[in-house]
Protein backbone atom coordinates (compact mmCIF):
# COMPACT_ATOMS: atom_id res chain seq x y z
CA UNK A 1 0.00 0.00 0.00
CA UNK A 2 0.62 3.39 -0.49
CA UNK A 3 2.80 5.21 2.22
CA UNK A 4 -0.05 7.37 3.87
CA UNK A 5 2.33 9.23 6.07
CA UNK A 6 3.86 10.83 3.68
CA UNK A 7 1.19 11.43 1.72
CA UNK A 8 -1.18 13.05 4.24
CA UNK A 9 0.80 16.07 5.20
CA UNK A 10 1.21 17.23 1.31
CA UNK A 11 -2.82 17.72 1.48
CA UNK A 12 -2.86 20.92 4.06
CA UNK A 13 -6.93 20.58 4.68
CA UNK A 14 -6.30 17.19 6.03
CA UNK A 15 -4.80 18.23 9.13
CA UNK A 16 -7.90 20.66 10.40
CA UNK A 17 -10.77 18.77 12.16
CA UNK A 18 -14.57 18.19 11.39
CA UNK A 19 -16.56 18.94 14.57
CA UNK A 20 -13.55 18.15 16.91
CA UNK A 21 -12.74 15.70 15.61
CA UNK A 22 -9.64 14.47 13.24
CA UNK A 23 -10.99 14.55 9.49
CA UNK A 24 -11.51 11.58 7.43
CA UNK A 25 -12.42 12.30 4.55
CA UNK A 26 -14.00 9.33 2.38
CA UNK A 27 -16.13 11.51 -0.49
CA UNK A 28 -13.67 11.20 -3.20
CA UNK A 29 -16.17 9.91 -5.49
CA UNK A 30 -17.14 13.29 -5.12
CA UNK A 31 -14.33 15.06 -5.22
CA UNK A 32 -10.47 14.69 -4.32
CA UNK A 33 -8.48 17.22 -1.66
CA UNK A 34 -5.62 18.92 -2.74
CA UNK A 35 -1.88 18.47 -2.95
CA UNK A 36 -0.05 21.80 -1.60
CA UNK A 37 1.42 21.24 -5.55
CA UNK A 38 -1.77 21.59 -6.44
CA UNK A 39 -2.39 24.74 -4.95
CA UNK A 40 1.01 26.09 -5.27
CA UNK A 41 0.79 25.66 -9.37
CA UNK A 42 -1.87 28.00 -9.53
CA UNK A 43 -0.68 30.36 -6.92
CA UNK A 44 2.64 30.37 -9.02
CA UNK A 45 0.42 31.19 -12.31
CA UNK A 46 -0.94 34.14 -11.29
CA UNK A 47 1.24 35.12 -9.28
CA UNK A 48 4.05 35.33 -12.70
CA UNK A 49 2.54 34.15 -15.23
CA UNK A 50 -1.18 35.55 -15.55
CA UNK A 51 -1.89 36.51 -19.13
CA UNK A 52 -4.04 35.44 -21.82
CA UNK A 53 -3.56 32.56 -24.04
CA UNK A 54 -2.66 32.09 -27.34
CA UNK A 55 -3.30 36.20 -27.88
CA UNK A 56 -0.55 37.84 -27.40
CA UNK A 57 3.08 38.64 -28.49
CA UNK A 58 4.79 39.33 -25.43
CA UNK A 59 6.69 37.38 -23.17
CA UNK A 60 4.10 37.18 -20.85
CA UNK A 61 1.31 35.67 -22.47
CA UNK A 62 3.54 33.67 -24.39
CA UNK A 63 4.95 31.93 -20.93
CA UNK A 64 0.90 31.30 -20.42
CA UNK A 65 0.28 29.99 -23.61
CA UNK A 66 2.88 27.51 -23.02
CA UNK A 67 1.51 26.61 -19.40
CA UNK A 68 -1.42 25.65 -20.58
CA UNK A 69 -0.26 23.97 -23.76
CA UNK A 70 2.22 22.19 -21.02
CA UNK A 71 -0.96 20.59 -19.20
CA UNK A 72 -2.36 19.71 -22.54
CA UNK A 73 0.00 17.38 -23.10
CA UNK A 74 0.69 15.81 -19.79
CA UNK A 75 -3.66 14.63 -19.91
CA UNK A 76 -2.62 12.99 -23.52
CA UNK A 77 0.45 12.02 -21.53
CA UNK A 78 -1.41 10.51 -18.82
CA UNK A 79 -4.36 8.75 -20.47
CA UNK A 80 -2.25 7.54 -23.88
CA UNK A 81 -4.47 9.98 -26.25
CA UNK A 82 -4.32 9.48 -30.20
CA UNK A 83 -2.50 12.67 -30.64
CA UNK A 84 -2.39 16.00 -28.25
CA UNK A 85 -5.21 18.41 -30.62
CA UNK A 86 -7.14 15.38 -29.61
CA UNK A 87 -7.39 16.80 -25.79
CA UNK A 88 -10.16 19.42 -25.44
CA UNK A 89 -10.23 21.31 -22.36
CA UNK A 90 -13.54 21.58 -20.80
CA UNK A 91 -14.94 21.84 -17.46
CA UNK A 92 -15.21 18.30 -16.63
CA UNK A 93 -16.93 15.00 -17.44
CA UNK A 94 -20.26 17.03 -17.71
CA UNK A 95 -19.39 19.33 -20.34
CA UNK A 96 -17.46 16.98 -22.40
CA UNK A 97 -19.98 14.74 -22.78
CA UNK A 98 -22.43 16.92 -23.49
CA UNK A 99 -19.85 18.73 -26.60
CA UNK A 100 -20.38 15.37 -27.90
CA UNK A 101 -24.12 14.84 -27.69
CA UNK A 102 -24.34 18.61 -28.84
CA UNK A 103 -21.49 18.21 -31.54
CA UNK A 104 -21.63 14.87 -33.03
CA UNK A 105 -24.72 13.64 -32.03
CA UNK A 106 -26.58 16.66 -33.27
CA UNK A 107 -24.66 16.04 -36.57
CA UNK A 108 -25.08 12.40 -36.85
CA UNK A 109 -28.19 11.31 -35.05
CA UNK A 110 -31.42 11.45 -36.98
CA UNK A 111 -35.00 10.03 -36.45
CA UNK A 112 -35.38 6.46 -35.51
CA UNK A 113 -31.79 5.81 -34.45
CA UNK A 114 -31.03 4.27 -31.03
CA UNK A 115 -28.49 6.06 -28.53
CA UNK A 116 -27.54 2.99 -26.19
CA UNK A 117 -26.18 3.86 -21.97
CA UNK A 118 -26.95 1.65 -19.32
CA UNK A 119 -28.53 1.37 -16.14
CA UNK A 120 -25.51 2.34 -13.96
CA UNK A 121 -24.83 5.60 -15.66
CA UNK A 122 -24.45 8.80 -13.81
CA UNK A 123 -27.13 11.28 -15.20
CA UNK A 124 -24.58 13.31 -16.92
CA UNK A 125 -23.94 10.16 -19.39
CA UNK A 126 -27.87 9.82 -19.69
CA UNK A 127 -29.82 13.43 -19.70
CA UNK A 128 -27.40 14.73 -22.46
CA UNK A 129 -28.98 11.26 -24.75
CA UNK A 130 -32.48 12.06 -23.61
CA UNK A 131 -32.15 15.47 -24.79
CA UNK A 132 -30.56 14.64 -28.18
CA UNK A 133 -33.15 12.01 -28.46
CA UNK A 134 -36.32 13.70 -27.96
CA UNK A 135 -34.86 16.49 -30.04
CA UNK A 136 -34.01 13.86 -33.35
CA UNK A 137 -36.44 11.75 -32.49
CA UNK A 138 -34.40 8.67 -31.98
CA UNK A 139 -35.04 6.26 -29.21
CA UNK A 140 -32.45 5.92 -25.74
CA UNK A 141 -31.82 2.25 -25.15
CA UNK A 142 -30.74 1.48 -21.26
CA UNK A 143 -28.76 -1.91 -20.24
CA UNK A 144 -29.82 -3.56 -17.59
CA UNK A 145 -27.43 -4.49 -14.95
CA UNK A 146 -26.74 -7.87 -13.29
CA UNK A 147 -27.70 -8.53 -9.50
CA UNK A 148 -24.42 -8.44 -8.71
CA UNK A 149 -23.69 -4.58 -9.95
CA UNK A 150 -22.39 -5.06 -13.18
CA UNK A 151 -23.31 -4.28 -16.95
CA UNK A 152 -25.57 -7.94 -18.40
CA UNK A 153 -23.15 -8.29 -21.49
CA UNK A 154 -26.28 -10.07 -22.87
CA UNK A 155 -28.55 -7.13 -22.43
CA UNK A 156 -25.37 -4.98 -23.81
CA UNK A 157 -25.48 -7.70 -26.92
CA UNK A 158 -29.49 -7.20 -27.60
CA UNK A 159 -28.90 -3.53 -27.62
CA UNK A 160 -26.49 -3.43 -30.33
CA UNK A 161 -29.10 -5.90 -32.34
CA UNK A 162 -30.54 -2.31 -32.97
CA UNK A 163 -27.82 -1.05 -35.05
CA UNK A 164 -26.82 1.85 -32.20
CA UNK A 165 -25.51 5.23 -33.58
CA UNK A 166 -23.95 5.89 -29.87
CA UNK A 167 -22.87 3.60 -27.38
CA UNK A 168 -22.15 5.64 -23.96
CA UNK A 169 -21.19 3.53 -20.85
CA UNK A 170 -19.00 4.00 -17.62
CA UNK A 171 -15.48 2.62 -17.11
CA UNK A 172 -16.53 3.08 -13.26
CA UNK A 173 -19.22 3.18 -11.95
CA UNK A 174 -19.01 5.82 -9.59
CA UNK A 175 -22.20 4.53 -7.84
CA UNK A 176 -21.28 0.28 -7.70
CA UNK A 177 -17.50 0.95 -7.94
CA UNK A 178 -17.51 -1.87 -10.39
CA UNK A 179 -15.33 -1.29 -13.45
CA UNK A 180 -16.41 -2.16 -16.47
CA UNK A 181 -14.40 -4.42 -19.19
CA UNK A 182 -14.71 -0.94 -21.34
CA UNK A 183 -12.14 -2.24 -24.27
CA UNK A 184 -14.87 -5.26 -24.95
CA UNK A 185 -17.46 -2.86 -24.67
CA UNK A 186 -16.00 -0.85 -27.29
CA UNK A 187 -15.33 -3.35 -29.50
CA UNK A 188 -18.72 -4.94 -29.55
CA UNK A 189 -19.91 -1.26 -30.16
CA UNK A 190 -17.83 -0.99 -32.84
CA UNK A 191 -18.79 -4.17 -34.50
CA UNK A 192 -22.20 -3.00 -34.38
CA UNK A 193 -20.98 0.27 -35.81
CA UNK A 194 -21.65 2.15 -33.03
CA UNK A 195 -19.50 5.42 -31.85
CA UNK A 196 -18.45 4.59 -28.37
CA UNK A 197 -18.21 7.52 -25.50
CA UNK A 198 -16.51 6.31 -21.90
CA UNK A 199 -17.42 8.33 -19.08
CA UNK A 200 -14.06 8.23 -17.73
CA UNK A 201 -14.85 10.37 -14.39
CA UNK A 202 -14.18 7.29 -11.83
CA UNK A 203 -11.63 6.02 -13.79
CA UNK A 204 -8.93 8.81 -14.51
CA UNK A 205 -8.32 9.08 -10.60
CA UNK A 206 -7.98 5.55 -9.90
CA UNK A 207 -6.76 3.25 -12.74
CA UNK A 208 -4.00 3.21 -15.25
CA UNK A 209 -5.60 4.51 -18.68
CA UNK A 210 -5.12 4.28 -21.86
CA UNK A 211 -7.35 5.41 -24.31
CA UNK A 212 -5.90 3.35 -27.32
CA UNK A 213 -6.38 0.19 -25.66
CA UNK A 214 -9.66 1.03 -24.93
CA UNK A 215 -10.47 2.00 -28.20
CA UNK A 216 -12.73 4.16 -27.35
CA UNK A 217 -13.50 7.31 -29.61
CA UNK A 218 -14.58 9.49 -26.68
CA UNK A 219 -13.30 9.86 -23.21
CA UNK A 220 -14.50 12.48 -20.75
CA UNK A 221 -12.61 13.10 -17.73
CA UNK A 222 -12.91 15.11 -14.63
CA UNK A 223 -9.64 17.21 -12.79
CA UNK A 224 -11.40 17.77 -9.59
CA UNK A 225 -11.70 14.37 -8.82
CA UNK A 226 -8.41 13.75 -9.38
CA UNK A 227 -6.52 16.04 -7.35
CA UNK A 228 -6.67 18.71 -9.65
CA UNK A 229 -9.10 22.44 -9.20
CA UNK A 230 -12.63 22.23 -9.47
CA UNK A 231 -13.98 23.38 -13.14
CA UNK A 232 -11.01 21.53 -14.87
CA UNK A 233 -11.26 18.45 -17.22
CA UNK A 234 -11.03 17.40 -20.97
CA UNK A 235 -12.60 15.83 -23.35
CA UNK A 236 -10.40 13.38 -25.30
CA UNK A 237 -10.65 12.26 -28.66
CA UNK A 238 -9.80 10.58 -31.72
CA UNK A 239 -8.70 13.60 -33.67
CA UNK A 240 -10.50 12.49 -36.82
CA UNK A 241 -14.11 12.36 -35.01
CA UNK A 242 -13.23 15.85 -34.41
CA UNK A 243 -11.85 17.37 -37.61
CA UNK A 244 -15.41 16.26 -39.00
CA UNK A 245 -17.61 17.58 -35.73
CA UNK A 246 -19.11 21.17 -35.60
CA UNK A 247 -18.24 23.34 -33.29
CA UNK A 248 -20.19 23.67 -29.87
CA UNK A 249 -19.72 27.33 -28.91
CA UNK A 250 -19.37 30.18 -31.01
CA UNK A 251 -17.20 32.63 -29.80
CA UNK A 252 -12.86 33.91 -29.88
CA UNK A 253 -10.12 31.91 -30.77
CA UNK A 254 -12.79 28.82 -31.75
CA UNK A 255 -12.55 30.53 -35.94
CA UNK A 256 -10.23 31.02 -38.37
CA UNK A 257 -11.57 33.90 -40.46
CA UNK A 258 -15.22 35.75 -39.56
CA UNK A 259 -16.93 37.36 -42.44
CA UNK A 260 -20.49 39.39 -42.71
CA UNK A 261 -22.34 36.55 -43.13
CA UNK A 262 -20.30 33.26 -42.07
CA UNK A 263 -17.10 31.99 -40.56
CA UNK A 264 -14.61 29.36 -41.05
CA UNK A 265 -13.31 27.51 -38.42
CA UNK A 266 -9.59 27.01 -36.03
CA UNK A 267 -8.06 23.95 -36.03
CA UNK A 268 -8.28 21.08 -33.64
CA UNK A 269 -8.75 21.33 -30.99
CA UNK A 270 -9.32 25.17 -30.71
CA UNK A 271 -12.23 24.77 -32.45
CA UNK A 272 -14.08 23.80 -29.57
CA UNK A 273 -12.43 26.04 -27.14
CA UNK A 274 -14.09 29.40 -27.14
CA UNK A 275 -13.61 32.19 -25.54
CA UNK A 276 -10.75 33.01 -22.45
CA UNK A 277 -10.30 29.21 -20.92
CA UNK A 278 -9.46 28.17 -17.33
CA UNK A 279 -5.95 28.33 -17.62
CA UNK A 280 -5.00 28.07 -14.13
CA UNK A 281 -7.13 25.17 -14.08
CA UNK A 282 -4.89 23.37 -16.16
CA UNK A 283 -2.22 24.61 -14.98
CA UNK A 284 -3.08 22.70 -11.45
CA UNK A 285 -4.53 19.48 -13.66
CA UNK A 286 -1.15 19.55 -14.97
CA UNK A 287 0.18 19.73 -11.33
CA UNK A 288 -2.13 16.93 -10.39
CA UNK A 289 -1.27 14.97 -13.15
CA UNK A 290 2.78 15.08 -12.41
CA UNK A 291 1.47 13.92 -8.88
CA UNK A 292 -0.08 10.94 -9.89
CA UNK A 293 2.62 10.10 -12.13
CA UNK A 294 4.88 10.35 -9.10
CA UNK A 295 3.11 7.98 -6.90
CA UNK A 296 2.49 5.64 -9.96
CA UNK A 297 -1.53 5.02 -11.20
CA UNK A 298 -0.85 1.06 -10.62
CA UNK A 299 0.20 1.51 -7.04
CA UNK A 300 -2.65 3.90 -6.85
CA UNK A 301 -5.44 1.66 -7.83
CA UNK A 302 -4.01 -1.28 -5.72
CA UNK A 303 -3.82 1.03 -3.13
CA UNK A 304 -7.50 1.41 -3.56
CA UNK A 305 -8.46 -1.74 -4.00
CA UNK A 306 -7.21 -2.69 -0.83
CA UNK A 307 -8.53 -0.45 1.20
CA UNK A 308 -12.23 -1.08 -0.18
CA UNK A 309 -11.63 -5.05 0.62
CA UNK A 310 -10.75 -4.21 4.23
CA UNK A 311 -14.25 -2.07 4.48
CA UNK A 312 -16.12 -4.35 2.87
CA UNK A 313 -15.20 -7.03 4.86
CA UNK A 314 -15.38 -4.79 8.18
CA UNK A 315 -19.12 -3.35 7.38
CA UNK A 316 -20.00 -6.54 6.77
CA UNK A 317 -19.43 -8.27 10.26
CA UNK A 318 -22.18 -5.57 11.15
CA UNK A 319 -25.37 -7.38 11.44
CA UNK A 320 -27.99 -5.03 9.37
CA UNK A 321 -25.19 -3.56 6.52
CA UNK A 322 -26.13 -4.57 3.45
CA UNK A 323 -22.91 -3.95 0.45
CA UNK A 324 -24.19 -3.27 -3.23
CA UNK A 325 -21.72 -4.13 -6.49
CA UNK A 326 -19.51 -6.97 -7.16
CA UNK A 327 -17.42 -7.95 -4.62
CA UNK A 328 -14.36 -7.89 -6.76
CA UNK A 329 -12.62 -6.24 -9.73
CA UNK A 330 -13.82 -2.76 -8.25
CA UNK A 331 -12.32 0.31 -7.81
CA UNK A 332 -12.30 1.78 -3.94
CA UNK A 333 -16.16 2.93 -3.62
CA UNK A 334 -17.87 1.03 -0.86
CA UNK A 335 -22.01 1.86 -1.23
CA UNK A 336 -24.05 0.54 1.52
CA UNK A 337 -27.23 0.62 3.81
CA UNK A 338 -27.91 0.24 7.56
CA UNK A 339 -30.71 -1.35 8.00
CA UNK A 340 -33.58 1.32 8.17
CA UNK A 341 -31.42 4.04 9.02
CA UNK A 342 -31.56 6.85 6.48
CA UNK A 343 -28.50 7.33 4.26
CA UNK A 344 -28.33 11.23 4.81
CA UNK A 345 -28.79 10.25 9.00
CA UNK A 346 -26.72 7.89 9.00
CA UNK A 347 -24.02 10.67 6.94
CA UNK A 348 -24.74 13.18 9.26
CA UNK A 349 -24.51 11.22 12.79
CA UNK A 350 -20.90 10.34 10.95
CA UNK A 351 -20.22 13.66 10.55
CA UNK A 352 -20.08 14.14 14.32
CA UNK A 353 -17.65 11.95 14.47
CA UNK A 354 -15.30 14.00 11.56
CA UNK A 355 -16.21 11.08 9.31
CA UNK A 356 -16.91 12.05 5.85
CA UNK A 357 -18.85 9.82 3.72
CA UNK A 358 -21.82 10.78 0.62
CA UNK A 359 -25.04 9.77 1.02
CA UNK A 360 -28.00 10.11 -1.51
CA UNK A 361 -28.98 8.54 -4.93
CA UNK A 362 -25.39 9.67 -6.18
CA UNK A 363 -26.91 11.05 -9.56
CA UNK A 364 -28.09 7.65 -10.36
CA UNK A 365 -31.51 7.58 -9.81
CA UNK A 366 -32.45 4.93 -12.62
CA UNK A 367 -30.11 2.74 -10.37
CA UNK A 368 -30.96 2.99 -7.61
CA UNK A 369 -34.68 2.06 -8.72
CA UNK A 370 -32.83 -1.27 -9.83
CA UNK A 371 -31.41 -1.81 -6.50
CA UNK A 372 -34.53 -1.38 -4.67
CA UNK A 373 -33.58 1.84 -2.72
CA UNK A 374 -34.05 5.46 -2.60
CA UNK A 375 -30.49 6.23 -1.36
CA UNK A 376 -27.27 4.57 -0.14
CA UNK A 377 -24.20 5.86 1.86
CA UNK A 378 -21.33 5.74 -0.13
CA UNK A 379 -17.30 5.89 0.98
CA UNK A 380 -14.93 6.30 -1.30
CA UNK A 381 -11.14 6.05 -1.28
CA UNK A 382 -7.88 8.10 -2.54
CA UNK A 383 -4.17 7.72 -2.15
CA UNK A 384 -4.31 9.88 0.99
CA UNK A 385 -6.66 7.43 3.40
CA UNK A 386 -5.51 4.74 5.23
CA UNK A 387 -6.90 1.61 8.09
CA UNK A 388 -7.04 4.59 10.08
CA UNK A 389 -9.86 5.89 8.00
CA UNK A 390 -11.13 2.48 7.81
CA UNK A 391 -11.22 1.69 11.28
CA UNK A 392 -13.24 5.47 11.88
CA UNK A 393 -16.02 5.14 9.56
CA UNK A 394 -16.51 1.31 11.04
CA UNK A 395 -16.65 2.61 15.12
CA UNK A 396 -18.71 5.51 13.85
CA UNK A 397 -20.81 3.33 11.84
CA UNK A 398 -21.54 1.13 14.88
CA UNK A 399 -22.16 4.05 16.79
CA UNK A 400 -24.88 5.15 14.41
CA UNK A 401 -26.81 1.63 14.72
CA UNK A 402 -26.32 1.60 18.95
CA UNK A 403 -28.09 5.31 18.73
CA UNK A 404 -31.10 3.96 16.59
CA UNK A 405 -31.22 0.92 18.12
CA UNK A 406 -33.73 -1.21 16.96
CA UNK A 407 -34.05 0.39 13.69
CA UNK A 408 -30.74 -0.90 12.85
CA UNK A 409 -31.33 -4.88 13.56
Amino acid sequence: MLDTRRIRPDFPILAQQENGQRLVYLDNAATSQKPLRVIDAITHFYSHHNANVHRGAYALAVEATEAYEAARTAIARFVNAWAREGVVFTRGTTESINLVAGSWGRANVKGGDTVVVTAMDHHSNIVPWQILCQEKGATLRMVEITKDGRIDLADFGRALEAKPKIVAFPYVSNSLGTVNPAAQLSKLAHAAGAVTVVDGAQSSPHLRVDVQALDCDFYALSGHKMLGPMGSGALVAKPALLEAMPPYHGGGEMIERVWDDRSSWNKIPHKFEGGTPNVEAAVGLGAAIAYLEQLGMDKVSEHEQELARVAIDRLSQIEGVTIYGPRDHRAGVVPFTYGDIHPHDLATILDKDGVCIRAGHHCTQPLMRRLGVAATARASFYIYNDLDDIDALVTAVRKAGELFGVLAS
